[in-house]
């Protein structure tokens, strides 16, 4: 289990700094998509160099830890070293023609989140990693000091929004954010493996295949 962290006054004073009022840039998804409409822009968390430094050192004594106990999610090609969409392709391929072999039929399901980071729930989070993966203490203390307490403003053409408190999501923009993200969704892959499927994801785009015998598919015409 994870229970201790140790960091400087100084250290966890100015990680609270950075909370106290906190800016977002908005920057444009796809390039050619209505400038005009809100849906078009996503959020990035303008975090001082402070604050990342800090999140470096959590998040490569978190990744440490995962890795030498064996609970990094090993289905997640995203946010992890010597992993990408060139590792993620070649296990869809190799679940594909291992059913093929066994002259089954590959059922392919594509699961896309929309804005995905910001629909992370902090209770959720921080009950998972206490549970699933033995987070615990001063560790699990300082995560929820991290995700709690946040306030958004918006710069947009010249003016500044109100401040509204963030009840959910991680930052986006910074260093730890996207491994959180990663723990927050591996319980997925128990929901594809209970079903009998097979799970592989970057990121927040997740396929699951399932592999049948061709007589036991009733396929329906859509004229």
């Amino acid at each position: 289990m994870l229970c201790e962290m140790h960091f400087t006054n100084q250290l966890m004073v100015a990680v609270e700094e950075t909370k106290q009022s906190q800016f977002f840039s908005f920057l444009a998804r796809k390039p050619g998509l209505d400038a005009e409409e809100l849906k078009n822009y996503r959020p990035v968390s303008s975090l001082t160099f402070v604050s990342k430094l800090v999140e470096r050192v959590v998040s490569s004594r978190l990744v440490s830890y995962l890795t030498t106990h064996g609970q990094m999610p090993q289905l997640q090609s995203a946010y992890r070293r010597h992993h990408s969409t060139e590792t993620a392709w070649p296990k869809v391929l190799s679940d594909v023609y291992a059913t093929i072999d066994r002259q089954q039929v590959t059922l392919l399901g594509l699961l896309d989140l929309s804005a995905a980071f910001d629909c992370v729930d902090h209770d959720i989070l921080l009950r998972w990693l206490r549970h699933k993966f033995g987070i615990c203490g001063t560790a699990l203390e300082w995560i929820a000091s991290f995700l709690l307490g946040r306030s958004q403003q918006v710069y947009y053409k010249g003016c500044l929004s109100v401040k509204l408190q963030l009840l959910f999501g991680v930052p986006q923009g910074s260093v730890l954010g996207p491994l959180l993200f990663l723990l927050y969704m591996a319980e997925l892959f128990d929901v594809i493996a209970e079903r009998g499927c097979t799970g592989h994801a970057y990121a927040d785009d997740t396929r699951h295949t399932s592999a049948r015998q061709p007589q036991t598919i009733q396929m329906r015409r859509i004229v």
